[in-house]
């Protein structure tokens, strides 16, 4: 269990090399995907067989008419190796290995047709008197972690380095690296026993001098522990800055955190957020005006059989949110008036403290999962231009929070899937954050009714057939105010955008940022506004 690139992939390499060399065998190397494994293949192992020549003269050259070689797999005497997918059941399942070596474990795809693929993999080996498993990977989510489930049960290896001045023996933690705030170049280690101050050459130094030392008896499995502090190829000023700009947002955090800590993300499993805390952060806001640190806006929309919701959310500089408003259209979405009386609400100018400034709607997120899909769809079509676009949420561990636009619906227009679980973690994330950046606050005028549908929904941990899966489950029938919340940050992550760039904007003179007006509007070229 290590941090990212710390020579994980490195030590397979080295064992591939050694069995084909020295000690033929037949060889199995699992990747999260078949797309990974042919770019291990190609990127890795081919270059490192070319590059030795005990190995060159035992594999054959792939663009030879030798077939035993190819991208997945290659032959040698006395044995083969193998590259698969994790999504691969049936390639898995289908030939005995004695060299079992599976890379990033906890990116696999668990939901094979046949079972667990680490569980098939490792039934491939008991043929074998003499075989061997190997697991690398970086960690995820604390108790669904298989790295750190596999680490627990050996020996749990650690590696030890002497400090330079009073030899203590230490394993190297992130508690002890220091730095004055904003000079990240000051980033130092600080030995846990007597304090002294290590430079990061001073810590490469002790890291070649050390040793594993188990923290349990050997079981008939090693197993061994490494995070990013002992990169040879990571800087301490790099890692300070790293951690203080992530420390800032919940989702951030928790790839520092896997990807260089080597620790596994504790998510609050079946905790619901406060109702009471968050109505503790109403602001109070003029309602004909924008907050100060307001520099973009977003909305987002829900449609249900009898009315249309939208929230308006302010972005500042810092991505503090403050949810301005919530509106609900009461009418039959397969009617116009109702989708009229959306459009006048998101096409309208909001006026800014700031003197004559006035803020539109930078992006706008629909909701076409299931509502009224064609209404939806025919809206949204003929405003792309002001960037109103339908969603559709997708469930399921795994899927990015916003993926490219689609167009192929029925009416031909931008379709935007989002992670349900993936979006929803963020925003849950960040309704946690109390102060800083990242805070989400409401508009004063918000009642009751928004802030118990906001806190609707809880992050709980389920198992299905022995397979652990986490999904978001409704407290309560309504809960649109929280789908609204999480269809504006989607509008935010299409946008994606230089909120420093925005404000400077926003701060100049109006006669620095009026250009002159020399074509009519959009809806006006046309002579009238289109029908959905």
């Amino acid at each position: 269990m290590t941090s990212a690139q710390v020579g994980k992939t490195e030590i397979l390499l080295n064992i591939i090399g050694y069995y084909i060399h020295l000690d033929p065998a037949p060889i199995m190397c699992i990747q999260p995907s078949l797309s990974m494994a042919a770019s291990f293949s190609k990127n890795r192992l081919s270059s490192m067989i070319r590059d030795c020549e005990p190995l060159s003269e035992r594999v054959a050259d792939s663009r030879s008419r030798d077939s035993s070689n190819s991208i997945f797999s290659k032959s040698f005497r006395g044995g083969s190796i193998d590259l698969i997918g994790s999504n691969s059941a049936a390639s898995i399942s289908s030939r005995p290995v004695r060299i079992l070596l599976c890379d990033e474990v906890d990116r696999y795809n668990l939901a094979t047709t046949e079972g667990d693929p680490l569980a098939l993999a490792e039934r491939r080996t008991t043929t074998f008197y003499n075989s061997k498993v190997a697991y690398v990977s970086t960690p995820t989510i604390k108790g669904s972690s298989r790295i750190e489930a596999a680490f627990e049960t050996g020996d749990q290896r650690h590696y030890y380095v002497k400090c330079k001045d009073c030899s203590e023996e230490q394993i190297l933690e992130w508690e002890y690296v220091q730095w004055e705030k904003g000079d990240y170049d000051s980033a130092s280690y600080h030995c846990k026993n007597c304090g002294s101050v290590w430079n990061d050459m001073d810590r490469y130094k002790v890291i070649s001098n050390g040793h594993w030392k188990a923290h349990e008896d050997f079981n008939g499995t090693a197993s061994f522990f490494l995070n990013a502090l002992y990169s040879p190829w990571t800087k301490l000023s790099d890692l300070a800055k790293e951690f203080t700009e992530a420390s800032q947002y919940p989702e951030k955090l928790r790839v520092f955190l896997n990807t260089q800590l080597a620790q596994s993300w504790s998510e609050d499993q079946g905790e619901k957020i406060n109702e009471e805390e968050i109505q503790k952060r109403k602001i109070k806001l003029n309602p004909d005006k924008l907050p100060e640190d307001c520099v973009m806006l977003t909305a987002g929309v829900d449609t249900q059989d009898d009315r249309l919701e939208v929230s308006l959310l302010s972005w500042g500089v810092e991505e503090t949110v403050t949810v301005i408003d919530h509106k609900i259209f009461v009418g039959d979405p397969s009617g116009h008036q109702v989708w009229q009386d959306l459009d006048d609400f998101l096409s309208a100018d909001y006026e800014h403290t700031i003197k004559g400034k006035k803020l539109k709607i930078a992006c706008t997120c629909v909701d076409s999962g299931g509502h009224h899909v064609a209404a939806v769809y025919n809206f949204c079509k003929i405003r792309e231009h002001r960037r109103v676009f339908a969603i559709k949420g997708r469930g399921g561990e795994g899927v990015p929070v916003l993926s490219r636009p689609s167009t192929s619906n029925i009416a031909k227009t931008k379709l935007f899937s989002l992670g349900s679980n993936a979006l929803k973690s963020l925003v849950y994330g960040r309704l946690k954050i109390k102060e800083g950046p990242g805070l989400i606050r409401f508009s004063d005028h918000l009642d009751e009714e928004y802030f118990a549908q906001l806190t609707s929904e809880t992050l709980v941990e389920r198992y299905t057939k022995g397979k652990r899966r986490v999904e978001w489950v409704a407290n309560r029938r309504r809960n649109e105010a929280w789908d609204t919340l999480n269809y504006g940050f989607a509008a935010f992550n299409i946008v994606s955008p230089n909120l420093r760039l925005l404000q400077s904007r926003l701060n100049k003179p109006d006669a620095e940022n009026k250009k002159k007006q020399t074509r009519k509007p959009f809806t006006q070229r046309k002579g009238k506004w289109m029908d959905i």
